[in-house]
């Protein structure tokens, strides 16, 4: 259990770079970014795969796909809708949207595995869920009076649903990625992390130029193919493929084989808090006293949906699961 949660913890702390990232390049298009991201990790990916090609050989078609469709929605997809958020609501409200997670993944987990992990009750969740949502009306509160923002209603509202898009995939992703580390108990986490890489490689370089042939009809103007700053995009594509891509891929899968799916999942509120420090770092200031009451609310709903314990199923509701 320990270990575990340690685990979730690095993972969290590498996590919170991806919510800075966008701040750094601004100028760079979403989908350039999360295309040259997971280029990258499909890049670090090849030399990894070789040295651990026997274990790869052990998965079979099925998992491939399986790497393929969870690096598909849990990686490119999400990362395109976060970093456009994150450049159209600033930082703090796209990372307080992505810090829902921590809920959303079990009810998520209570909806489509209560017949095996047993129900939580939805009575003692729900004032969970309350403050959580006082939590997100603060920080938006809050950054809205900043006045740092190109404010613009329909920026901001595209802007905040395509996070709740983000939460919506990572949540997905979670969950069948938990499920398959815990059939698969045999196989290894790092194993796992290098499959998803390479899985995803063929389809973000066909994104990337993908991306490049659009912007040079779009934008004439912009530096191709790696923009007016290369050395910083190229950098920083690097770096957060190593380090959040395909480390922190690895601490959480080794998280997610060590506990339940309904432990698991409220602990990647680390990355919400990681996220936030990391902004407010790179701001050079503290977070107001609305955000921290924010976070407050965040962080005390999240322990309040971890200690909401699970219902154990009915002998008589085991039979008929088993029937059906």
């Amino acid at each position: 259990m320990l270990t575990g949660v340690l685990y979730a913890l690095l993972a969290g702390l590498m996590w919170g770079l991806i919510f800075v990232g966008p701040l750094i390049v601004p100028d760079y298009p979403a989908a350039m970014q999360s295309t040259g991201r997971y280029l990258a990790l499909g890049l670090i990916a090849l030399p990894l795969s070789w040295l651990g090609r026997q274990r790869l050989r052990q998965l079979c078609r099925e998992d491939w796909f399986t790497a393929l469709k969870l690096s598909t929605v849990g990686n490119l997809i999400y990362y395109v809708c976060l970093a456009s958020a994150i450049q159209r609501t600033g930082a703090p409200i796209s990372t307080m949207i992505i810090g829902t997670l921590p809920v959303v993944i079990p009810v998520f987990a209570n909806l489509l595995y209560s017949k095996r992990d047993g129900k939580l009750p939805w009575h003692r969740l729900a004032p969970a869920l309350v403050i959580i949502a006082l939590g997100l009306v603060m920080v938006n509160t809050a950054e809205l009076r900043t006045g740092q923002l190109d404010f613009s209603w329909w920026r901001y509202i595209s802007g905040i649903s395509l996070a709740f898009i983000s939460v919506a995939c990572w949540a997905w992703y979670a969950l069948r990625n938990a499920r398959w580390l815990r059939e698969n108990p045999d196989k290894n986490p790092l194993m796992w992390a290098t499959a998803q890489g390479l899985a995803i490689l063929p389809f973000s370089l066909l994104g990337y130029l993908a991306v490049c042939l659009w912007m040079s009809h779009t934008e004439s103007n912009f530096a191709l193919p790696f923009g007016p700053r290369p050395e910083v995009f190229l950098t920083l594509m690097l770096a957060i493929a190593l380090f959040c891509s395909w480390l922190g891929a690895l601490c959480w899968n080794i998280a997610s084989q060590r506990l339940p799916t309904v432990i698991v999942g409220p602990l990647i509120v680390f990355e919400t808090l990681a996220g936030l420090a990391y902004t407010f770092m790179l701001r050079h200031s503290w977070p107001p006293l609305l955000t921290l009451l924010g976070i407050v609310c965040l962080v005390i709903g999240v322990v309040m949906a971890v200690l909401t314990k699970p219902q154990k199923n009915t002998l008589a509701e085991v039979v008929v699961a088993a029937d059906k």
